[in-house]
């Protein structure tokens, strides 16, 4: 029994209040975390490989991608508001399902984050090279791109996807505070490149390429809404910083719904946008869909713009998955399933300071040397296993703590939850099946780890 072992939420809450991270967050910083997080490589760099699945039917794929991720925010809203305790679903696990779900999960985010802040760093060097190009600036083949990445040439190492993780983890280390002004800044020149493309892309759309609407049927808008899920991942890391928000249960809610709502619906005014200005089977190959779609539109200076909006607005996804992985390993390390010294706070920035060079020094080799394709599913199928579980449990909290203050509640339960979970199970089955095997080996080293280290020095036990 000791693996359906459960934390207490009051105790979680008091612990929460003398951990020392400093609460410095209102609504709007959580909002700005939360689109600083959501749009990037998603939007950036796979439009072209959804285009290429589902043909302008794209935007049905990012309405049904986004459907998923509404059913688990509003599930996600009501255990950030009622448990604002860092670790995200990791903690509300430990409270709801037991130990080892917990364990699972928290191992489960830790890939999600991770992969995640490695393959925005891909994505974020492909556009670069793309912005020096114009100025007749290259870099050394070899230094371009992860072995095997580009087909037919001999690169080695990923230097610019590891050098910006190197930039960002100092960033992480030396404060929430100063992180969350960099952030909104970021945020505020990426939302406004995304406009652009929609206010200049609109007057050059053909109808007559948004036909067919669905060259490869339902199977091809489906595929492509379990890879452009990839898109929306990010709202959920807004949980990850409820110790450090000044009113979580007001602002928390606001924050993780309100950042949802507002890059779907730029998501699918961009592809509509588009696959109206360039026929949808021409995005195959293309590492930076967007801006090549407005040079098909003569509007090469606008083109210039997204490539640069794209390098600094991908900065800001590296830096709010990055501080969500790190908060996971917090909360995980004080309950005592990793070591102790991954939870140490430290003296003057008062942040977990080892833990973030630890995992931004690991990540950043992730996305030096693997192929960014390689990231994007197994990123994918963890997310989704994610959103799963916090949907199943909040129906179990529902029923264990009735009478536990809830400044928010998801609507439509047992209904809302049930539809997440199957809203998730639905695009997990349309992943590819070397995506399961990988996601499978990753949760057996998980379990190797919990029983021979985990379980034992857990401080529940």
């Amino acid at each position: 029994m000791s693996l359906f072992r459960k934390k207490d939420v009051e105790h979680m809450l008091a612990g929460a209040q003398s951990a020392g991270l400093k609460k410095a967050l209102g609504a709007l910083d959580l909002t700005f975390l939360g689109v600083g997080a959501i749009i990037g490589t998603g939007i950036f760099v796979l439009t072209g490989t959804g285009a290429v699945q589902a043909g302008p039917a794209l935007m049905i794929s990012f309405l049904a991608a986004a459907v998923a991720c509404g059913f688990a925010a509003l599930a996600y809203a009501e255990f950030a508001s009622t448990i604002p305790v860092a670790g995200s679903i990791y903690t509300y696990s430990y409270a709801t399902l037991g130990e080892l779900a917990a364990w699972i999960i928290g191992w489960d985010l830790m890939l999600e984050y991770g992969l995640a802040t490695s393959a925005v760093s891909v994505g974020w060097s492909g556009y670069l090279q793309s912005l020096l190009a114009g100025f007749g600036i290259s870099l050394p083949v070899a230094l371009t791109a992860a072995p095997g990445a580009v087909p037919g040439a001999a690169t080695l190492f990923n230097l610019p996807a590891f050098l910006v993780m190197m930039a960002i983890t100092t960033l992480l280390s030396i404060g929430v505070r100063e992180s969350t002004r960099i952030n909104n800044v970021m945020v505020a020149i990426k939302v406004t490149v995304v406009l652009l493309v929609i206010a200049v892309g609109v007057f050059h759309v053909t109808p007559a390429n948004w036909h067919p609407f669905m060259p490869n049927g339902w199977n091809g808008v489906f595929g492509a809404a379990a890879v452009m899920f990839f898109a929306f991942i990010g709202f959920d890391s807004v949980s990850s910083a409820a110790e450090e928000v000044r009113d979580p249960k007001r602002d928390l809610p606001i924050g993780i719904i309100a950042s949802l709502g507002v890059c779907a619906v730029l998501y699918v005014a961009v592809a509509a946008v588009v696959t109206g200005i360039v026929p949808s089977a021409q995005f195959a190959n293309i590492s930076h869909p967007v801006s090549y779609a407005l040079q098909v539109a003569g509007q090469k200076w606008v083109a210039g713009f997204i490539d640069l909006g794209a390098v600094l607005g991908m900065l800001t996804v590296i830096l709010v998955m990055g501080y969500g992985q790190t908060r996971v390993i917090f909360a995980m390390s004080r309950d005592g399933l990793l070591p102790a010294a991954l939870s140490k706070v430290h003296p003057k920035f008062a942040t977990p300071f080892l833990t973030t060079w630890i995992v931004g020094i690991f990540f950043g080799l992730i996305g030096a040397l693997v192929p960014l394709n390689v990231l994007a599913e197994l990123i994918n199928i963890g997310t989704l296993a994610a959103f799963s579980m916090v949907s199943v449990a909040v129906l179990v909290l529902r029923r264990t703590h009735p009478a536990l203050p809830r400044a928010f509640r998801c609507p439509g339960v047992p209904v809302v939850p049930v539809l997440a979970v199957a809203s998730c199970l639905f695009l997990m089955i349309n992943l590819q099946a070397v995506t399961w095997v990988a996601f499978v080996v990753w949760l057996g080293i998980g379990m190797v780890i919990y029983f021979g280290y985990s379980r034992k020095r857990s401080k529940l036990a």
